[in-house]
């Protein structure tokens, strides 16, 4: 479930429109945004006239609060029940200095009260107070309509959409990844710049795979949380037919990295294989990475950090986990439909049904008694979003690409974790990503939250994301 959101909320006013309607207007908004689930900061009536923002003078005083509040501010929204001052809106939010999300709503005006009391005039006023937003280099978003009432179900629908904004913007900021082991060499498709992820916030903790396994030795299997996590292992997946050698050292390794993970404060993990750990250790990690993300501490394989970011980021906005997928096969003649496919590690939130089991593609070259431990079945029918993140060295950006689909159950018969994705103009899609060098590797969620990664990527973060349609 989605973490309960804060907005700090500015009340546009010019006194020689009917500012009684900014009186108004500021309580509507206020109930729209309670109904919502959303707790509000804003100055009130013994502060401003109404609790309105006209003046130089109120612009401070509400930039003032917002300060006193920022540490629970997760975005702000400037309501419009009158044409409002556009200075005094910018003035409030470069005092402030939250660099949060900003939406702009103004409320509409109604055809049979257009007289002088009543005119709100607003539909007019958004277009002044972005203009000066834009002039003051202070990024914003807008409601799907120029103008929609706070009470209305259109509205409603933009508020959880800015929400999701909010979360993603806010949950990047500082964000730690744990890497984990070196990525393997046959993978120079999940190479990443650590320095272009740190000038957006994002900070990488590494640790060698062998220093695991070294703490792994440590433990012996009466102790008491390595015992625990054995429990909520076979509590979590159906484990039959797994030998209990392999089961001891699953619950070991989970033990030991979310231990790890905990003490370097890292939100979400990218995870060495292979095929170090199936040869060195016997078991993969695929149930510990699925058992993690599925708890929304998201974690993805072959060191895939770039990835794991697009991972957490939809996590972030649906409040449900993602998955790290493959872009695997086509699906028959339809050019609009394909395979998506891993070994696998997927959260148990995204199958039908699921079992534990061995990784049937490593078995060949360690043997299948070194590979005990996908979690394998068939994903659900769905919609989906899904997002890759990437960063690109030689133009100096974070980059990627968005959009939406679903999954479906037409037939079919494989292994791993696998589920046939239909794409609108699937074909493009992967023309893009051929054309422009994009990973094989995909992040997937079950929601329909695309237009949130995409505001949130290219307007508040200053990357580069293609929106697929």
């Amino acid at each position: 479930m989605a973490q309960k959101m804060t907005m700090g909320m500015i009340v546009g006013n010019r006194g020689f429109f009917p500012d009684h309607l900014a009186k108004d207007g500021r309580e509507d908004m206020i109930r729209a945004l309670n109904n919502a689930g959303i707790d509000v900061v804003a100055v009130g009536p013994k502060e401003t006239k109404y609790g309105a923002i006209e003046s130089r003078a109120e612009a401070r005083r509400c930039a003032e609060l917002f300060k006193s509040k920022a540490d629970l501010i997760d975005g702000v929204i400037v309501t419009l029940p009158n044409f409002g001052d556009e200075r005094a809106v910018a003035d409030t939010l470069r005092m402030a200095g939250l660099n949060v999300p900003v939406l702009v709503q103004a409320t509409p005006d109604v055809a049979n009260k257009m007289g002088i009391r009543y005119r709100r005039d607003s539909f007019c006023g958004k277009m002044s107070v972005c203009n000066n937003l834009t002039q003051y280099g202070i990024p914003y978003s807008i409601t799907n309509l120029h103008t929609v009432a706070p009470d209305s179900d259109d509205f409603r629908e933009d508020l959880e959409w800015f929400s999701a904004v909010c979360r993603v913007v806010r949950g990047l900021d500082g964000v730690r990844i744990g890497a984990i082991g070196a990525r393997p060499s046959a993978f120079n498709t999940v190479r990443y710049s650590e320095k272009l992820l740190e000038g957006s916030g994002i900070s990488v903790e590494t640790v060698d795979l062998s220093e695991i396994l070294g703490r792994i030795s440590k433990r012996s299997d009466d102790d008491k949380a390595v015992q625990k996590k054995l429990q909520a292992i076979e509590s979590y997946v159906s484990v039959k037919g797994i030998p209990k050698d392999a089961l001891m050292r699953m619950a070991k390794l989970s033990t030991v990295v979310e231990e790890w993970m905990e003490e370097t404060e890292v939100s979400m993990s990218a995870v060495q294989c292979w095929t170090a750990i199936e040869q060195y250790y016997g078991v993969v990690p695929c149930t510990m990475m699925s058992m993690m993300s599925d708890s929304l501490l998201p974690s993805a394989c072959e060191v895939d950090v770039c990835g794991v970011v697009a991972m957490y980021m939809m996590q972030l906005a649906s409040g449900t986990p993602s998955a790290l997928l493959d872009w695997n096969n086509n699906y028959g003649d339809d050019p609009n439909k394909t395979v998506c496919f891993h070994c696998s590690n997927l959260p148990k939130h995204f199958f039908q049904s699921h079992t534990m089991d061995y990784q049937e593609i490593i078995a060949g070259s360690v043997g299948k008694e070194n590979t005990f431990g996908t979690v394998v079945g068939r994903v659900k029918a769905e919609p989906m979003t899904f997002t890759r993140i990437s960063t690109d060295d030689h133009t100096g950006t974070i980059c990627g690409y968005v959009g939406q689909g679903r999954f479906t159950d037409d037939p079919l018969k494989t292994f791993g974790g696998y589920g046939v994705a239909e794409i609108p103009n699937l074909q493009e899609l992967l023309h893009f990503i051929c054309e422009n060098g994009f990973e094989h590797h995909v992040a997937a969620n079950l929601s329909s939250v695309g237009r949130a990664i995409e505001e949130s990527a290219n307007k508040y973060l200053g990357w580069d994301l293609y929106s697929h349609h």
